[in-house]
Formats: C-alpha cells, sequence, structure tokens
C-alpha cells in the first residue's frame, strides 16, 4: 500500500547528470522526505483503528466516520495530478513545503475537532495538503540521486509504503488507548515540524531543486475541479443511500450528478490545451486495466480495516490497543505479498499472479462471511483477513508494473499519477459502498445489537464476489506477458 505519486515532469534532469556531483545531504534529506510521506501513509490506516471511539466522542454514525475515512482520500486522490502541475509550476521544494504546512496545520484541526463537521472538514484539508506535498516529495528525491543511488533511494521510499500501513494500525490503538484519539493527529505535528524546518535547512540554495522546472504550464483548474466532483458526489449519494435507501428522492441527485462530472472532466481534457490527463493515454489498454485493478484492490483492502475495525471493537468488545495488535500481521502480511509479487510477476506475468491474487481475495472474504458474537478473533478473523490482504499485497504491485508497463519516458510520470489517483480513489469509494451495504451493524450500543452481524456477513460477500470478479476479468484486465527487466524498476503504489 505504499504511496509513491510521480508528477508528469518529476525528473527533468534525468538525462546527462551522471558525471554531476551529487547533494552532499542527500541521504539526510531521504530520511527526512521519507519521514513526511511516512505520515500521510499511516493516515489511511491509523485512523481505523479510532473510528469507534470516535464516533462515541463526537456523536458519528456510520456515515458521518465514512466521511473521516473518505474525505482525506477523496481529496488526496482527486488532486494528485494538479498537485503534481503545481509542484512543476512553483517549484519542488515550494510545492512540498506549502503542503507540508497544509497538512500540518490541518491535523492540529482534526486533533482539536469539537465535532463531526470539523473533523471531516479537516480531513479534506489534510487531504489536499497530502495531494501537494505527496508528488513534491517523490521528484525531490528523484532530482537528489542518480545512477545506482536512484534505485536504492526509490527502494527505500517504496518500502516506507508497508512500513506505514504497518506501524500505523499499531499506533492508532497505542494512541487511543493511551492519550486519546486526538492524538492519532497530533503526532504529525512534530513530525511535519522537523521536515519543515530540516529539509530546507539542508537543501540548500540548490537551483535545480528549489526553482521552476519550467514544464508546469497553465493549470487545469476545472479538470481537477471535476475530477474531484465526480467521485464526492459518489459517495455522498452512496452515503445518502445508506441512510434513506435508494428509493428516496434525494438519493439519485447527487449520483447522476457524478454521472454529468464525470462526463464534464472528459469534456474538459478535450478542450484545454494542457490537460491533467491526455486523454489518448487511455489507449493503453495495460495502463487502464492496472488502474482498475488497483482501484479494486485499494477499495477491497481499506473497506476491509473498516468493517474489521467495527467488528472487533462493537461487536468482540476489544479495546482499541488490542484492535491494533490484531491488525499487525495482517499489514504485514500486506508487505509481505508485495515482495512476493515482485519475483511472481517477472517469473509467472500479470494474468496468471493477478487472477490468483484476486481468487485468493475471495477466498480471505468469504471466510469473513461467517464472523458473528462468538467468533474467535486469532482463529476466524485474522486467517481470513490475513489470506486477503497477503493477496491484495501481491495485486498492488502486479497493478502498478502491468499500468507502468511499455509506456515511453515522457508518459511515465501522469501515468504513476493515474495509478496513485485510482489508489486513493479506490479506498474512498470502497468505504462508501460497504459502509452502505452494512448498514447499521455499523452502528455502536443499541442499534448495532439489536440487527446483529448480519450486516458484516452481507458487507464481506460482497468484497468476496467483487474480487471474484475481477479474478475473471483479470485476463482482459491485465497484458499478456511480463515487465521487461530492462525497464527499470517501477516506483508507484
Amino acid at each position: 500500500m505504499s504511496h509513491v505519486p510521480e508528477t508528469a515532469h518529476s525528473d527533468p534532469h534525468a538525462h546527462g547528470v551522471a558525471g554531476e556531483a551529487q547533494h552532499p545531504h542527500r541521504w539526510k534529506l531521504l530520511a527526512l522526505l521519507c519521514l513526511a510521506q511516512f505520515m500521510l501513509i499511516a493516515d489511511v490506516t491509523v485512523i481505523n483503528v479510532a473510528l469507534p471511539t470516535i464516533g462515541e466522542d463526537l456523536g458519528l454514525d456510520g456515515s458521518g466516520l465514512t466521511w473521516v475515512v473518505s474525505a482525506y482520500t477523496l481529496f488526496f486522490g482527486s488532486l494528485l495530478l494538479l498537485g503534481g502541475r503545481l509542484a512543476d509550476a512553483i517549484g519542488k521544494l515550494r510545492a512540498f513545503l506549502a503542503g507540508l504546512t497544509v497538512f500540518t496545520a490541518a491535523s492540529i484541526a482534526s486533533g482539536l475537532a469539537a465535532g463531526g463537521g470539523m473533523l471531516i472538514a479537516a480531513r479534506s484539508v489534510q487531504g489536499v495538503g497530502a495531494a501537494l506535498m505527496s508528488p513534491a516529495a517523490m521528484a525531490l528525491v528523484t532530482a537528489l540521486f542518480h545512477g545506482p543511488d536512484r534505485n536504492k533511494a526509490l527502494g527505500v521510499w517504496a518500502a516506507i509504503g508497508g512500513a506505514g500501513s504497518a506501524i500505523g494500525v499499531l499506533l492508532g490503538g497505542v494512541f487511543v488507548s493511551g492519550p486519546g484519539w486526538e492524538w492519532v493527529f497530533f503526532i504529525n505535528v512534530p513530525v511535519g515540524l522537523v521536515a519543515l524546518f530540516g529539509v530546507p535547512a539542508l537543501l540548500g540554495t540548490s537551483r535545480d531543486l528549489v526553482a521552476p522546472s519550467g514544464t508546469g504550464g497553465s493549470l487545469d483548474l476545472a479538470g481537477a475541479l471535476t475530477l474531484t466532483a465526480a467521485p464526492g458526489l459518489l459517495v455522498y449519494g452512496l452515503v445518502q443511500a445508506r441512510d434513506h435507501g435508494f428509493d428516496a428522492p434525494g438519493v439519485w441527485v447527487p449520483l447522476i450528478g457524478a454521472a454529468l462530472s464525470a462526463v464534464a472532466f472528459v469534456a474538459v481534457e478535450r478542450r484545454v490545451r494542457e490537460p491533467l490527463i491526455r486523454l489518448v493515454i487511455f489507449a493503453r489498454r495495460s495502463l487502464v486495466g492496472g488502474s482498475v485493478v488497483m482501484l479494486a484492490a485499494s477499495g477491497l483492502l481499506i473497506a476491509s480495516f473498516f468493517l474489521s475495525s467495527f467488528y472487533v471493537q462493537h461487536v468482540l468488545r476489544f479495546s482499541a490497543l488490542k484492535t491494533g495488535l490484531v491488525f499487525l500481521p495482517v499489514a504485514v502480511a500486506i508487505t509481505l505479498g508485495a515482495h512476493a509479487a515482485s519475483h511472481l510477476v517477472a517469473r509467472l506475468g500479470w494474468r496468471p499472479v493477478g487472477a490468483v491474487a484476486f481468487a485468493l481475495t475471495a477466498v480471505g472474504a468469504a471466510l469473513l462471511t461467517r464472523l458473528d458474537a462468538d467468533s474467535g478473533v486469532w482463529t476466524e478473523l485474522v486467517p481470513g483477513f490475513a489470506l486477503l490482504s497477503l493477496a491484495l499485497g501481491t495485486a498492488f504491485v502486479c497493478a502498478t508494473t502491468a499500468a507502468m508497463n511499455g509506456l515511453p519516458h515522457q508518459d511515465m510520470g501522469v501515468a504513476s499519477g493515474l495509478v496513485s489517483t485510482s489508489h486513493e480513489l479506490g479506498a474512498a469509494l470502497g468505504v462508501a459502498v460497504i459502509s452502505t451495504i452494512a448498514g447499521a451493524s455499523l452502528e455502536g450500543g443499541g442499534q448495532g445489537a439489536a440487527v446483529g452481524t448480519g450486516g458484516f456477513d452481507n458487507a464481506f460477500t460482497a468484497c468476496a464476489i467483487t474480487a471474484a470478479v475481477v479474478a475473471a476479468l483479470g485476463a482482459l484486465l491485465l497484458p499478456a506477458g511480463r515487465p521487461d527487466p530492462a525497464q527499470g524498476p517501477v516506483m508507484a503504489h
């Protein structure tokens, strides 16, 4: 689950640099940039353990808690491509510092939130800051390192994803059981301040790294707006359907608006001189298929964390700390799956690996459909969830390498951004869909006890069916063959 979006022009100096002296503090800078990126990764998983407690303290029901998760990933994913363009337009360092400042300030606001509306708004702003910071940080890493050192640096960067996911779930339990759920957000403040002052101090006045690249061009604000509106309205419509049913008159207005926004996005991208996404790139079947697989894998994984957190804390009555410990082997399984995938895809190819990964995901989700109030967490929840996570860790790598396969150098950045966008939007949509299916089972107290665990069973059944469908469509979504070793490492999700 590593978030490594790359700007469309993340490395304008990729050629002709072999003989240039590299920055003397590049490894210290890499540590600080990875630390900042770690915050963004951990913020996706750390919140899951805290959700039931946040709901009780702020009076949020299942719909409100859906937005606590989805607001961050929605704005993060929708604005990633615009963030990459801004990094080119105003400079990598300025974009990084601006995004980091916004993210850190929004983290303070999240921790101080006195109500659900304030928390959701602050989480949205966190997503905006992350969308500006992450591509700029990636661009700085690729500009700081050349030759063999670059591959080493990118390997460290990619490893941060798995570490952030695993440590995030544990930190969530520690903070909620200790100083309080507010520290899920407050912990970002000292980390943000260290990076905010440390990166420019170490970087100095290196013009190549501080000045704009000159390739930013005009900003496609209309494209960014419609790209954000489409999934945003879809999530809102699904949340409304959860509360009022699909037969309610107000439900279909946002759903139709989502469809119209998607059409408007395509129309905008066809007309503007410098679009966020050149539509011709969608002619590449491997890119489209890989992005769809990423969307599905991310949605299934984050939705499963979302469901399991409520089940363990509301039904089994586990503390937040015990919940974090339960999720730790699950998060480690993601990293192991991703590591295994790099070898499996190279040896067997995308289609068989992708099909088996989603088939195993379906099996893992099917095992979770049998959960009830008397289930054993280590004998029934963890085995199915760990199998699902191991398989989806493999699917992430499969999706990324397939999407980037055979692309010319000039399209690598925008393709990586598109895959990263699919990852974040998949998380937002997955949580929205699954919370709609789970319904009142997500509620704490009497309402949740009255309806039992049937909602969890239905939601995990939907996950199993979705995974099985993606496994069956693997031959259509993923390209035949194996990655070209000459293409080098692909660093995205």
